[in-house]
């Protein structure tokens, strides 16, 4: 009977299909498939470049990357040169011969000059990524006062060459003046909610370096777990971390990853968030978290970094001073995001010390009273420092600050506006949230693309100040298996929105060449996801 049942009840089902739509079936418009061709179309958008119909052939055995007579050679440019051509010619890939036309001209050489010292350098939110770039045959010619304008050049240049059905390597005569819009281009990644490995840090890296960002926000410690192994306080880790074996970045590590960064211009800027989200460090530093209460009872529970221990201070000041020795940027994020006052209202001593300092009953005073002395910390110790927007908003003297904007407080425009007019300098992350659900996948890029950092009311002066953003990749629901399709191609978007001028936004033209930067990252080893039907014409090479 049960199995005469079942029969019954998908016939009935056929013949409702066949009769009427179900409500429940979710109707999808259909998607004419689409063959992403490579046509040597760049992304993010040079400021000014004109190609014209005049086109070269390259050939792996003889094309070479040399040095202009005048520059300085070092690693940086040396690595790159290497990386490129293994890119260019993608060594690894799948052979095809191709065959050169007679009649075509070939480009033989790229010379680069550089016009500062490079060797050991390290870049900053001051260093110049200008280039200057003249395709011409037989030699072409990169000029770029540093050499991040190198690495941003090399990438145009190799994002102009594309492949005839026959496999032959061609790019048209180009020239390029270029400059980024905005200083700072980032990407925040969370390593707390789950643990990426550093095979997947790098994988990002690439992306980023092939999508001209220049900033690693490394969201490195949170509330679920604490991965830093630290040197002055190891037991943060040993009883933080998910796994103090495994789940663990360990200094050398870490040196690996800014190292990596390096060589691409990417700065590592890492942010140690307190006083909230710092339920993993309670364990590994006793008293630094706040006891809660039921009553006049403890009940067991801790929460947010104490605010009116000496000894709590002590502890960051230890950590501050070896997170400046080990992250050699000049940058240090410090949070200060999402307190919940509770813990501190139940705790009576709490209570005692607010009545001391003549807080009253006024919580954000106090939450005040502890971010100064951690700024005043950062300070101390000869690091600038990054904070999120509340700190800000709460009162913070000092104009130095840089703020980062990560919620509408109405909107994204009034904070942008309502903090620029106190004269403070901001990063825009609010609206960049790629870790969010994918509502509309392959389109929702758009919207972040729209997205501009300056579009609000208020002077030229104050979106000056505006010195740039960053895409976030939260998490909760992200780790090694997804980041790279969860974050690219649709961080190329904000990759243009940062880079290109503000006057680029024909999105018809962005979509041609949102498609085939994602193909040209899935050639190079990375799983970005589709922007809809279709298929990479090099696939079927």
């Amino acid at each position: 009977m049960a199995v005469l049942s079942t029969i019954q009840c998908v016939f009935s089902v056929v013949l409702v299909l066949f009769a009427s739509p179900l409500p429940c079936l979710n109707v999808r418009a259909y998607q004419r498939p689409v063959m992403v061709q490579q046509t040597g179309k760049v992304l993010p958008k040079p400021q000014m470049m004109t190609v014209s119909a005049e086109a070269y052939t390259l050939a792996m055995s003889s094309f070479k990357f040399t040095y202009g007579s005048s520059s300085e050679m070092c690693d940086i440019v040396d690595q790159a040169f290497r990386r490129y051509y293994d890119l260019i010619f993608d060594v690894d890939g799948p052979k095809k011969a191709p065959k050169v036309p007679e009649s075509m001209a070939e480009l033989t050489v790229l010379q680069v000059m550089v016009k500062e010292p490079c060797k050991g350098a390290y870049p900053s939110l001051e260093s110049s990524e200008n280039y200057t770039l003249t395709v011409t045959a037989p030699m072409g010619m990169l000029v770029a006062d540093s050499a991040w304008g190198v690495l941003r050049g090399l990438e145009t240049f190799s994002q102009l060459i594309y492949r005839t059905d026959d496999g032959t390597m061609i790019i048209n005569k180009t020239t390029v003046e270029d400059f980024p819009r905005f200083a700072h281009r980032g990407i925040l990644l969370d390593t707390s909610r789950h643990f990426i490995p550093l095979k997947y840090i790098k994988q990002n890296l690439d992306a980023m370096a092939y999508n001209k960002f220049n900033v690693f926000h490394w969201h490195i410690v949170d509330d679920q777990s604490f991965p830093y192994q630290s040197v002055v306080f190891p037991d943060l880790s040993a009883k933080g971390a998910f796994n103090p074996y495994t789940h663990l970045y360990t200094q050398e590590d870490v040196k690996d990853v800014i190292e990596y960064s390096r060589l691409r211009g990417i700065r590592v800027v890492p942010e140690f968030d307190t006083p909230g989200h710092t339920a993993s460090w309670g364990a590994g530093l006793p008293g630094f978290l706040t006891p809660c209460y039921d009553g006049s009872t403890p009940n067991g529970k801790y929460y947010a970094a104490n605010p009116m221990l000496n000894t709590t201070y002590d502890y960051m000041t230890k950590l501050l001073q070896e997170v400046k020795d080990v992250f050699p940027d000049k940058y240090v994020h410090l949070g200060g995001d999402e307190v919940n006052f509770n813990c501190w209202k139940s705790n009576p001593d709490i209570t005692k010390f607010m009545e001391k300092m003549g807080f009253g009953t006024d919580y954000s005073k106090l939450e005040q009273y502890y971010i100064k002395n951690i700024l005043d910390i950062s300070t101390s110790i000869g690091r600038d420092y990054i904070v999120w927007q509340e700190v800000l908003d709460n009162g913070v003297q000092d104009k130095s600050t840089v703020g980062e904007v990560w919620f509408e407080n109405p909107t994204i425009q009034a904070v942008l506006e309502r903090l620029t007019a106190k004269g403070y300098r901001v990063l825009l992350a609010a609206g960049w949230y790629l870790n969010h659900d994918v509502y509309n996948p392959g389109t929702d890029w758009a919207d972040f693309y729209k997205l501009d950092p300056q579009v609000f009311n208020g002077t030229q002066a104050q979106k000056d100040l505006v010195i740039g953003g960053e895409a976030c990749m939260w998490g909760e629901y992200v780790d090694g298996t997804n980041l790279i399709a969860r974050l690219w191609p649709r961080a190329s978007a904000v990759a243009e929105r940062l880079w290109s001028n503000k006057d680029v936004k024909n999105m018809a033209d962005a979509t041609v060449r949102m498609d085939e930067q994602r193909c040209r990252m899935v050639r190079r080893g990375l799983n970005a996801e589709p922007l809809h039907p279709g298929f990479c014409q090099f696939e079927y090479d």
